[in-house]
């Protein structure tokens, strides 16, 4: 007698699962993903909000701003860090640059930004090579960018 209650709850409890596998909402392409749909033990998920930018908003559109004539390589907004790929000034074929940019901070501060400038140049042999940057370089790139920066927030503060 109790195996035979066993089986039926057990039969019971599978298709109660089976049928939780039916009871949702086709609301589109998202109808499936792990935010949506019940429980099992019941209620509806509850949506996870979009993640912000990790980073100060003004300085990286700003960065991105400043960079716009290098070609880009690779943007991460969650991380902070935006690579340029090779580029070469048609005045000077035989040198080019990279930048590499971190955003340090969630705020507009001077300190929360740090660029490095890679520069190569084309030996006798027309293959390029590694050469030093002028500190200055990168300096000069760290000011304009935050000098883009403090534009765009005084721009959207004044309205």
């Amino acid at each position: 007698m109790v195996s035979k209650r066993m089986a039926s709850a057990v039969v019971l409890a599978m298709a109660a699962l089976t049928m939780t596998g039916c009871l949702h909402r086709n609301n589109g392409p998202s109808a499936y993903s792990a935010n949506s749909g019940f429980h099992l033990f019941g209620g509806r998920r509850k949506p996870v909000p979009a993640a912000p930018i990790g980073v100060n908003g003004y300085l990286w559109r700003a960065t991105l701003d400043t960079l716009a004539f290098m070609p880009l390589a690779s943007a991460d907004p969650y991380g902070g860090v935006i690579l340029t790929d090779w580029y070469v000034n048609p005045e000077k074929p035989d040198e080019r640059f990279k930048c590499t940019v971190y955003i340090l901070d969630t705020r507009l501060r001077a300190d929360g930004l740090n660029v490095t400038v890679f520069k190569q140049v084309k030996d006798a042999t027309g293959a390029w090579v590694d050469a030093p940057t002028s500190d200055q370089t990168a300096t000069d790139i760290e000011n304009a960018i935050l000098t883009k920066a403090r534009q765009l927030r005084l721009s959207n503060v004044n309205g």
